[in-house]
């Protein structure tokens, strides 16, 4: 019975740990560019934008869809990073198992 105690312990103590890693991404920033960095992207570590920006010789009325490109681009940019980093994080707990729901 002691065995079973220790386990969910350690159990527990893993948990909160992960808990712990998850809400820290939150504070965590990833910077995300496109174009030799006209465009970049800021992002948390649970993968949401925080900033965006645009230098003006990014901006060519004529080619809109260039600058739509370019934020594309950046903000996957950014996305990736952050899931690169939350896999980094959280894999020191998972042991590289990736947990649906967790990150």
């Amino acid at each position: 019975m002691t065995n079973m105690q220790h386990m969910m312990r350690q159990v527990k103590k893993m948990q909160e740990q992960m808990l712990k890693a998850q809400e820290e991404l939150g504070n965590k920033t990833v910077e995300g560019s496109a174009g030799g960095g006209v465009v970049t992207v800021k992002a948390s570590g649970h993968k949401q934008i925080l900033s965006i920006n645009i230098k003006p010789e990014a901006v060519d009325p004529d080619d809109i869809e260039m600058l739509q490109d370019l934020v594309m681009t950046a903000v996957n940019d950014a996305l990736s990073k952050a899931e690169e980093m939350a896999n980094e994080d959280m894999g020191k707990y998972t042991g590289g198992m990736k947990i649906p729901g967790l990150f």
